[in-house]
């Protein structure tokens, strides 16, 4: 199993040049309030109670998890802990397959970046500097934030072909910069097709 995240923000807080200064929050006379906006969303991945619960099989940069329990096949996810240069965790991604596709998504994942990251920024992902996404984060606790995200076939597709896919986040300390952190998409192709379980 790869090491649990410790989201280390020292790295993204460092591109600060300004102190934080206090900002207001907005009136519905302004329109500065977002209203929502109804999307569909994937189902969630279900979470083993401990490691003994999954077996793990790294497929390039990808580890494959599948649960060891229950009807064949079994359900599995892709895994990846994403590093800054230093080696320190930055942020990690699990995706998985649906058993029904849902607003055209037939796949989906949960992606989770630094605390202090801006939300209203949101999280842009570009598979090889082309075809950028940007999505919501849906939730923050203390571990991170978190944007559950679903996948097209084209966008499969796209991760199949592709290299490397970079996730731009903005910190909320800097919010004229952005992190870019890089995906390696290094064993996607067979850690995917590997994964005969699907997600219901």
């Amino acid at each position: 199993m790869p090491k649990k995240l410790n989201l280390i923000l020292a790295a993204i807080l460092a591109l600060a040049a300004e102190p934080v200064l206090a900002q207001g929050v907005g009136s519905l006379s302004d329109g500065s309030l977002a209203m929502g906006e109804k999307v569909e969303q994937p189902s969630t991945v279900p979470t083993p109670t401990s490691p003994d619960d999954v077996t793990a099989e790294t497929i390039g940069d990808w580890v494959l998890e599948c649960t060891k329990a229950g009807p064949e096949p079994r359900p599995c996810r892709l895994y990846q802990l994403m590093e800054d240069d230093a080696g320190n965790p930055v942020a990690e991604i699990t995706l998985y397959k649906l058993a029904t596709p849902a607003g055209g998504a037939v796949a989906g994942a949960t992606i989770v970046v630094p605390l202090e990251t801006m939300l209203t920024a949101q999280l842009t992902v570009a598979v090889d500097g082309a075809n950028a996404k940007r999505y919501p984060f849906a939730f923050c606790n203390q571990i991170g934030c978190f944007s559950r995200i679903g996948l097209s076939q084209e966008d499969i597709e796209g991760y199949k072909a592709g290299t490397t896919a970079d996730m731009i986040i903005v910190p909320a300390a800097a919010p004229d910069q952005i992190v870019k952190v890089n995906m390696s998409l290094s064993g996607f192709t067979k850690a995917f097709d590997s994964a005969t379980g699907v997600i219901e």
